[in-house]
């Protein structure tokens, strides 16, 4: 092509304005005294109660509001508390040492639901164990404050006739009048350093989002993306030479290697566009909620941020976790899927009821609605829009693990619309002609898929990048 027709275009990554929200989340010189967590569930009473007293008037305006020790047999009111799951089969630190051991049922790790459970609610002056067919204890965990409506009954239990939970909090309005198309890539469970992990695949998503993939219009589309979030489980630390025994030079390499690895990618993606990393369970961080930022000595990148949970980008807010409060309720509720969890917490106000009683610490209310809200590490993607009663407007976003699936989610900050962006690698081996020849090529046939669509798979528009290394 001659030098008169050749076209150059300069490209400049589009920018957001953005504001970290965790400090509420950082552990100062929080102690509890030995008073375990009950001055916990009293303060989370005290602040539920408020907002349901707030809304009785519009849904039981007739009825008076009682404690649990002033109920009487035969008269309807409502109580307000803290419910308690007594579940059969969870699990008690006490059980290693119990005579009886043997007679404990063996249950599946994942879920120890059994169906003689039952909820008791509680308050400051007393407990009272819940009856009625209006509830499910299925779809309920140890920690949340709700409103009921019933009676107590002969036997001394509460039949509930109805229950009213605190919905989802205030919203700030945002704006639609921005008409950029600009992008938040999430993705989690890069796992770098396991078995399941293929650096290619890491590769091929940081090659994208810098701009060192496919032609102008590609790259055009990758300066559009302001921001990546990186949730939780980014490395895999061999914890198999963790064996209480003093670490030789050899097995110290091997517990940084992983670390390094992870630097190296990050490095490149801080190069280019800001980034955050929020810690996991499998993250060299505290493990008990809300873990800490990882600490800033293993990483090199200048533009990187380690944060916990709470974000603003423009005019949106952000609550973002690793996972592991949604896999903590699958443990001890049941729900059609983890996109029911999340909308659960946010009804209930909170980000894990189920802490401290098993998370070990209380990540604190909603106090507000955010507008995007998305767990990582989860065994597929799933997303979709939910409403409030007040307006509110919440996406919520189930980010898989990459290094099982090789995807990670775009979000669109101009709509809340969000989209799959899949890394595959096929391998084509061809073997060179001449006995002497000990040379292969190795042909990488790279298919990025940009799919922009529902859940159930429907293809709207499709971007494909193929890269080809020799």
């Amino acid at each position: 092509m001659a030098a008169g027709h050749a076209t150059s275009t300069k490209l400049e990554r589009k920018q957001s304005l953005y504001q970290s929200l965790d400090e509420r989340f950082a552990i100062q010189k929080e102690t509890y005294g030995g008073q375990q967590y009950s001055q916990i569930y009293f303060a989370r009473l005290h602040y539920m109660r408020s907002v349901l007293y707030s809304l009785i008037p519009n849904w039981k305006p007739q009825l008076p509001v009682c404690t649990v020790l002033g109920l009487e047999e035969g008269k309807e009111c409502i109580i307000v508390g803290t419910i308690y799951k007594h579940m059969k089969l969870k699990p008690c630190i006490l059980d290693e040492y119990s005579k009886e051991r043997s007679a404990v049922p063996i249950v599946k790790p994942h879920n120890f639901m059994h169906p003689d459970d039952h909820l008791v609610l509680e308050d400051e002056s007393g407990r009272v164990k819940l009856s009625g067919d209006v509830f499910s204890p299925s779809t309920f965990v140890t920690g949340i404050v709700v409103a009921l409506h019933g009676k107590e009954t002969d036997a001394g239990d509460f039949l509930v006739l109805d229950i009213l939970e605190a919905g989802l909090a205030p919203q700030i309005e945002f704006s639609l009048d921005s008409r950029e198309e600009k992008y938040v890539v999430f993705v989690s469970g890069l796992s770098v350093g396991g078995s399941s992990s293929n650096p290619l695949h890491f590769q091929l998503l940081v090659d994208h989002i810098t701009g060192h993939l496919g032609d102008e219009k590609e790259q055009a589309i990758a300066s559009q993306i302001v921001r990546v979030v990186i949730a939780g489980d980014s490395v895999e630390i061999p914890h198999g030479i963790l064996n209480g025994q003093n670490l030789g030079t050899k097995e110290l390499s091997r517990l940084s290697e992983p670390t390094k690895e992870l630097d190296i990618f990050i490095t490149q993606l801080a190069a280019a566009v800001p980034l955050d990393i929020i810690p996991g369970p499998n993250d060299p961080a505290n493990f008990s909620l809300p873990q800490q930022p990882l600490h800033r000595c293993l990483f090199l990148g200048h533009r990187l941020t380690i944060l916990s949970h709470h974000v603003q980008t423009l005019t949106y807010l952000s609550l973002t976790v690793s996972g592991q409060n949604v896999d903590d309720l699958e443990k001890y509720s049941d729900a059609k899927d983890k996109i029911e969890f999340m909308e659960r917490q946010l009804r209930w106000r909170h980000i894990a009821p189920t802490a401290p009683n098993t998370l070990d610490r209380d990540p604190f209310f909603m106090e507000s609605c955010p507008h995007v809200y998305f767990v990582g590490n989860q065994n597929k993607y799933e997303s979709c829009l939910l409403k409030g009663s007040e307006g509110q407007i919440v996406r919520l976003i189930c980010i898989p693990k990459f290094c099982k699936t090789g995807v990670a989610v775009a979000l669109n900050l101009r709509n809340l619309e969000c989209h799959t962006l899949s890394f595959s690698i096929n391998l084509d081996i061809y073997g060179c002609v001449g006995k002497s020849q000990l040379r292969e090529q190795r042909v990488f046939k790279v298919f990025a898929n940009s799919t922009k669509g529902d859940v159930n798979g429907e293809k709207k528009e499709v971007m494909v990048v193929k890269g080809l290394l020799c």
